[in-house]
């Protein structure tokens, strides 16, 4: 019960921090979510080889933590929880490919692991732009940011109401949760069995609570559209965030930053 609680803190603790105040927080979120998505087709744009050139784009999510002011620790202990999935799918590349693309000392480095390496850190960096993109903006505003800019009404609503059908999931588990702890004494009602059945009981009750939630919305008229949207307008700081970062990333792209730095301090420029 106590990691559906802290799971339930970590979703509302992104909301909270998007409510800040800082010049970031203030931006149209369309700029936002521009220059993110720049910025993760750039990032997974790069071949499965390349290591080096990805470690300047680490520069755009550490700015933007730095200027909105968000807690560091938070979003890299947030990007460490989805780190094990990028390993689980690279983790066989160094059994397969086995060609030596680099030497350390007595070491050889094959192409495997390097792959291996570069998909961990794309998986972080492009995690790390979404988080940081949801704590400078908040998921509300992202689906409409989305919905402003040409995304489908069906798309965003139902983007809208995931998240937020998540905290009803997540309520309900911890009231389906406790409930079993007393009525629980000793190590019964710990097995599968028991578990089995707080699924199904959790189903039930998130899906009812979901219909009455749906009711009383129609009861208030709702028709589609939610009230109370935000209506930021895209003027003159909204462009320049968005033009500063997307020439960085595509200029990062372009040029393989580490390289050309090794090359400038070793005097052997093409």
């Amino acid at each position: 019960m106590a990691s559906i609680n802290q799971a339930l803190l970590d979703l509302k603790r992104l909301d909270q921090l998007a409510a800040g105040g800082t010049v970031l927080h203030r931006l149209d979120p369309r700029a936002k979510v521009l220059a993110t998505l720049v910025f993760i087709v750039s990032v997974v744009s790069f071949g499965r080889y390349e290591l080096s050139a990805l470690i300047p784009f680490l520069f755009f999510p550490a700015c933007l933590i730095a200027l909105g002011e968000l807690p560091a620790g938070y979003l890299v202990a947030k990007v460490a929880l989805v780190c094990p999935l990028a390993v689980a799918v690279g983790m066989f590349n160094p059994f397969f490919d086995r060609s030596v693309m680099a030497h350390l000392g007595p070491l050889d480095i094959t192409g495997g692991w390097i792959s291996f390496a570069s998909i961990v850190l794309r998986t972080a960096l492009t995690v790390g732009a979404a988080l940081t993109l949801t704590a400078l903006t908040g998921f509300p505003a992202i689906c409409n940011a989305l919905e402003r800019l040409g995304m489908p009404r069906a798309f965003a609503m139902q983007l809208l109401f995931l998240y937020r059908y998540l905290f009803v999931l997540t309520e309900e588990g911890v009231r389906a949760a406790r409930a079993r702890e007393l009525r629980s004494f000793g190590k019964t009602g710990d097995g599968l069995n028991s578990y089995a059945s707080l699924l199904g009981h959790l189903l039930l009750r998130t899906w009812q609570r979901a219909e009455r939630m749906h009711m009383a919305m129609l009861a208030r008229g709702f028709s589609g559209v939610l009230p109370g949207r935000d209506c930021s307008r895209f003027g003159a700081p909204e462009l320049a965030f968005l033009l500063l970062w997307s020439a960085l990333c595509v200029m990062l792209r372009l040029n393989n930053a580490p390289r050309l730095l090794g090359a400038l301090v070793t005097g052997q420029l093409p």
